[in-house]
């Protein structure tokens, strides 16, 4: 099945910004019924986000963080995350930013998949991992960074979610993944660190 009759062409392209982080542009396209029109987005280096299970007598918790995000204006419950530094692997962008906003390493660590949190005018993509038989040390955060690290129980990170407290994208989106996982629905092949 073909795509083709979806499919917009860029015809131009001006950068709105070249930030330290960001770099935006605004697109002339050509849209499939050949009308023109203009796109604006930004693009982004891409991110990790690790789902942390700590093993426990009590049972599996989770290994979140609460973070000011001040685009929002709020402080947020997330999974752990982190965006990629140029060239650098996703899975070891996972370990760094496991290790710096938490403490935490890793023994056996999963790819799950990706996500695209923001299509409409982004393209971010942010790779899932899950992480487990987890080893806490020291937390090596950046000098701007400023976050609680805390644990919760699956079933308290899932009401969070159903109530409104958690919304962010990624941590909505690592919640299910988490979700089909315990269920054993989404299995995952985990690969054990030397």
């Amino acid at each position: 099945m073909s795509d083709d009759h979806l499919i917009e062409h860029r015809l131009s392209q001006e950068e709105l910004l070249h930030g330290n982080f960001l770099h935006a542009f605004r697109d002339t396209v050509r849209l499939p019924n050949q009308s023109l029109a203009t796109r604006e987005y930004v693009v982004h280096p891409g991110a990790v986000m690790v789902i942390p299970m700590l093993e426990t007598p009590d049972g599996l918790r989770l290994v979140l963080e609460r973070q000011y995000r001040y685009p929002v204006g709020q402080v947020m419950i997330e999974f752990p995350a982190g965006k990629l530094d140029p060239g650098e692997d996703p899975f070891l962008c996972a370990q760094r930013e496991l290790m710096e906003e938490t403490g935490y390493t890793a023994r056996q660590w999963v790819r799950a998949g990706v996500l695209h949190p923001v299509i409409a005018y982004s393209t971010e993509v942010i790779e899932i991992w899950f992480a487990k038989d987890l080893t806490l040390g020291e937390r090596q955060l950046d000098s701007e960074e400023f976050l609680d690290v805390f644990t919760a129980t699956p079933a308290e990170l899932m009401a969070w979610c159903r109530d409104g407290q958690v919304t962010d994208a990624k941590t909505l989106t690592g919640a299910l993944w988490l979700q089909n996982v315990l269920a054993g629905d989404w299995p995952l092949t985990w690969q054990t660190l030397p």
